[in-house]
């Protein structure tokens, strides 16, 4: 079962991203060392996997810029 559009923002913000914004369903998002994402789609929907993809390759440039 795919994970919710939720999630995939949850995790990204407890890993130090912060919201800028977005235009509709999309959500902008950005790490204090640079790294930025952008999330598209309603909370409550399926995340597609590539969403899911970008996300953790998002999540392993941070653990590669802290360490």
């Amino acid at each position: 079962m795919p994970r919710k559009v939720r999630d995939l923002i949850r995790d990204l913000e407890r890993a130090g991203f912060a919201d800028r914004g977005g235009k509709g369903s999309h959500r902008n998002l950005k790490h204090p060392s640079g790294i930025k994402i952008t999330i598209s789609g309603n909370l409550g929907q399926d995340a597609k996997r590539y969403q899911e993809r970008d996300v953790e390759k998002a999540m392993k440039e941070v653990q590669n810029e802290i360490q």
